[in-house]
């Protein structure tokens, strides 16, 4: 009989490594009696060293456990100073208690069978936008993959429990979707008392009011050119608010601007009335409570708005106009600030800014119509912590006013998996944790159904449980002094974005680890080892590697529950999401890291990861494969190209031609290159020589692609000219082409042949026969 010490508080994963019981003389895994809620390394981390490696060196170290007095106390109740790296740990089985190894069945990696398959990830899976309540109903719009990724907008009756669709049914060929900027965000808006929303048509770009249970009625002219986004109510005026993007003079780029859309117009007779312009780019236009002030985000090329933007307000003259338009936050440069959102109580201004501290905290201000710009102030220093992500898409809802001026956020911890949830007293900076069942949480939105609660309406999920749209039961704001406790049964579930039900037995749990890099730094990356209920590998057997990269390149991965990875652990493929040096969530410092050095520092830290791995030995270093989409694409095209760390490889809508990027993409994107290699052309040797498509003769491991012929980001032609190149070479290759899709995939059959393709290609090329689904069609792999 073995006594393990278990820590106190919440069951979490504590760490991704084999640790030795403080009271024993024998290796324990602490993964055999607990759930993941996600706060691996980071805890660890935050007590002392970096686990499993030498900082200076890089060197993985011999499995050992020092105590020292000197040793903090971590909030998990230990303290220690661990240094262990799970070189003979691996020889322990990492499994829950309700499978042990002597239960399973030996098979070879790769060719376990799994109850997770491309078929049970479509048809049972949706995306879900962030909730809106309103009155007695929760709004949200989901992505519908069987519908060919239709977005409809979804109204769930919190009296009756039925939910139904408001967007009318498939065949009216209504999408709830915007282009502007291409990637969308903030296409529609439900008004107050919920009778009435108004939404973005994907296939005419035109805006669109509807009363629910009635039929769509367009507000502006078809074929106009205009686009619409992220818009909000002028209730003071009768009008919508928000972002345009003009494409009527078919010129090189369109012209953004903010406009009015009046709403007492006959059909289609709407006409914008432009309030302000002249940056090339305009996000969230957010009318003050009082109608007086407008305040705005924007930007200019060749920045992102995770480098340097600029927060605005203005007045409103008499006839609706906008005058004094001054710069309150953001005019140094630099800086990224983000969602302004106003107070109900005191004309204070709130936003989000990366500005003294490098992380994306809470700001806020008090303008005043007419005065000079008011002076700024962070309201929560948090370093270490971030309230927004990267600003890709268009509408985000991090944050929430309660009516006293505190707000309801949600923010992550770059020691830590997942977000949380919180309540912010801007005037004492104190930040009360919202105690839940759930680690990730987005698209925030509160209500309150009388003045001393509130309701809070989230897509929440965690590492083990599909996201979903949630409400919690009502809640009081309390004083501040201690946490406010939402037990996870108390969350009523609206709408799961997987009706699929997996045994918590084959699913693997996540581990946040950081690894030695290049020049003495680290980066992070989430492990995935291969978990089945029924098998094991083979004794003296190290399971294959898939190294996964991110999209963006400016994003970041999550702990989140993702069928599409446990796809294929669950089939005995161990998986590495790298969260390289350029990703959010860790601060400004690590996120400039990619700046002049895409195609650099992302392939670095992907082949150490790779290379960390293999060297403590949990995979087989002879079969590592690589594989992202769109920027994670050109990661993956480019450490096969320019490193030999990995034995195969598959892009998704891969940039593999950075010169046609840079002259070839929306207007969004189109001097994004500026700052991840430099200004083209006069970087233009840079850009030759970053190109995989450059370099296809240094590739000597298999490629797969997959590509949609629609994509305006990353065309088609750049996947076909390096399939052509690979085949040539007489490297097994193969090139899937989709039509009907653009920059990712959301047909629900192009999504399926992606997964079991990029499954079949390594199994035919590292040698397993994977179990593939009776309907399957193999690839024709060109040189097998």
């Amino acid at each position: 009989t073995i006594k393990t010490t278990r820590p106190r508080g919440p069951r979490r994963l504590l760490a991704p490594y084999k640790l030795m019981s403080v009271r024993i003389q024998i290796q324990v895994s602490h993964l055999f009696a607990v759930r993941s809620h996600s706060a691996p390394l980071g805890k660890l981390r935050r007590c002392n060293t970096h686990l499993g490696a030498s900082r200076t060196s890089g060197i993985p170290l011999k499995p050992s456990l020092e105590w020292a007095s000197s040793a903090r106390t971590c909030s998990s109740g230990f303290a220690w100073r661990a240094v262990s790296a799970f070189r003979r740990a691996r020889t322990m089985t990492t499994t829950r208690c309700s499978a042990t190894a002597s239960t399973k069945e030996a098979a070879r990696y790769g060719e376990w069978s799994s109850p997770i398959t491309s078929s049970s990830i479509t048809s049972s899976s949706i995306r879900l936008g962030g909730g809106v309540l309103e009155g007695d109903a929760v709004f949200w719009v989901e992505g519908r993959p069987a519908e060919k990724g239709r977005q409809v907008m979804v109204k769930y009756d919190l009296g009756s429990g039925i939910s139904t669709d408001v967007t009318p049914e498939e065949a009216s060929g209504f999408n709830v979707r915007t282009r502007v900027h291409e990637y969308g965000g903030g296409a529609s808006l439900v008004a107050p008392g919920g009778e009435t929303i108004y939404f973005v048509n994907f296939s005419d770009q035109r805006l669109y009011r509807q009363d629910i249970g009635a039929e769509p009625v367009a507000l502006v002219a078809a074929d106009t050119g205009l686009r619409f986004a992220d818009m909000v109510l002028d209730t003071t005026r009768n009008r919508l608010v928000c972002v345009v993007e003009d494409h009527s003079a078919k010129a090189k780029e369109p012209v953004n601007y903010l406009a009015a859309i009046p709403l007492g117009c006959p059909e289609g007779a709407a006409v914008p009335e432009k309030l302000t312009g002249g940056h090339d780019f305009y996000a969230s236009p957010r009318v003050s409570p009082d109608g007086r002030q407008l305040a705005w985000i924007a930007w200019d090329h060749p920045s992102m708005p995770w480098d340097s933007t600029r927060l605005y307000t203005a007045d409103f003259t008499a006839d609706g106009h906008v005058e004094n338009a001054q710069v309150i936050h953001g005019a140094e440069g630099d800086i990224s600030v983000v969602h302004p959102l106003w107070s109900p109580v005191g004309g204070k201004l709130y936003f989000i800014s990366d500005a003294s501290s490098g992380w994306w905290n809470v700001w806020q201000c008090t303008p005043t119509p007419g005065a000079s710009p008011a002076q700024c102030a962070c309201a929560c220093v948090r370093e270490g912590a971030e309230f927004a992500g990267p600003m890709w898409g268009l509408g985000a809802s991090e944050y929430q006013c309660l009516p006293d001026g505190r707000l309801v956020c949600s923010f992550s911890n770059a020691s830590e998996s997942g977000t949380r949830l919180g309540i912010l007293d801007p005037t004492t900076g104190l930040l009360t944790p919202i105690e839940t069942g759930y680690t990730h949480f987005g698209g925030v939105s509160i209500s309150c159904p009388t003045p001393d609660t509130f309701q809070i309406t989230a897509v929440v999920g965690s590492s083990v449980a599909p996201s979903a749209i949630c409400v919690s039961p009502p809640l009081a704001p309390g004083d501040g002094k201690s946490p406010i406790q939402v037990p996870e049964d108390g969350w009523k579930v609206l709408k799961r974005s997987s009706s699929s039900e997996v045994d918590e037995a084959y699913l693997s749990v996540p581990q946040a680890i950081e690894y030695p890099t290049e020049r003495g730094l680290t980066a992070w990356m989430i492990y995935y080892p291969p978990t089945s209920k029924d098998f094991q590998g083979p004794e003296g057997e190290r399971p294959p590697l898939l190294v996964k990269t991110h999209g963006g390149p400016t994003g970041a991965t999550s702990t989140a529950y993702n069928l599409s990875i446990q796809y294929w652990t669950s089939r005995g493929v161990a998986v590495a999401d790298v969260n390289y040096g350029g990703s959010t969530g860790y601060g400004r410092e690590y996120r400039d890291r990619l700046k002049g050095n895409w195609g650099i520092v992302d392939v670095e830290d992907s082949c150490n990861a790779a290379k960390y791995l293999a060297d403590i030995g949990q995979v087989d270093a002879k079969r590592c494969a690589i594989s992202g989409g769109s920027a994670g694409g050109y990661t993956t095209l480019a450490a096969l190209a320019f490193k030999d760390t990995f034995n195969a490889g598959a892009s998704h809508y891969g940039v593999a031609n950075l010169e046609m990027l840079a002259g070839d993409t929306h207007k969004f994107e189109s001097r994004y290159l500026d700052s991840l290699v430099g200004p083209y052309p006069e970087e233009k040797v840079k850009y030759q020589e970053r190109a995989p498509i450059n370099s296809v003769d240094t590739i000597t491991c298999p490629l797969a692609q997959f590509q949609g012929l629609e994509d305006k980001i990353v065309p088609p032609n750049q996947a076909e000219v390096m399939y052509a190149a690979v085949k040539s070479k007489g490297i097994p290759t193969a090139l899937v082409m989709f039509e009907g899709e653009q920059h990712g995939f959301r047909q629900a059959e192009n999504i399926r042949r992606a997964l079991d393709g990029e499954m079949y290609f390594y199994g035919k090329v590292f040698g397993f026969e994977a179990k593939m689904p009776d309907d399957f069609v193999p690839l024709e792999i060109e040189n097998l």
